[in-house]
């Protein structure tokens, strides 16, 4: 039992990094890292500080999808975020949840 136990500690870690790391390469293939990073502002805000702004919000998963997928101005200031209109719904979800979580 501890035998297996031991095996199952390892491999739980890994699943637990995994929608990480596949939030991260989503991000990358759909080109998002072009104008955003993780902890520090690029053209776009971090995904740091954009998760510390939604923080709390009832719906912030939805805004922050529709964002992703319409695009927005004047939110971050004068540089505007083109629309994601060829983003599948289920990637902007994954993304709008990932960045909400602080990017890890």
């Amino acid at each position: 039992m501890k035998r297996i136990l031991a095996l199952c500690l390892p491999l739980t870690l890994v699943l637990a990094a995994a929608p990480a790391a596949a939030s991260m390469a989503l991000a990358q293939k759909h080109a998002c890292v072009a104008c955003h990073a993780v902890d520090k502002k690029l053209l776009g805000p971090a995904y740091q500080e954009v998760a510390k702004k939604y923080a709390g919000q009832k719906d912030a998963a939805a805004q922050l999808k529709a964002t992703i997928k319409g695009g927005s101005s004047g939110k971050w200031g004068a540089i505007p975020m083109p629309a994601q209109p060829n983003l599948s719904d289920a990637d902007a979800t994954t993304l709008a949840t990932w960045i909400l979580g602080g990017a890890k």
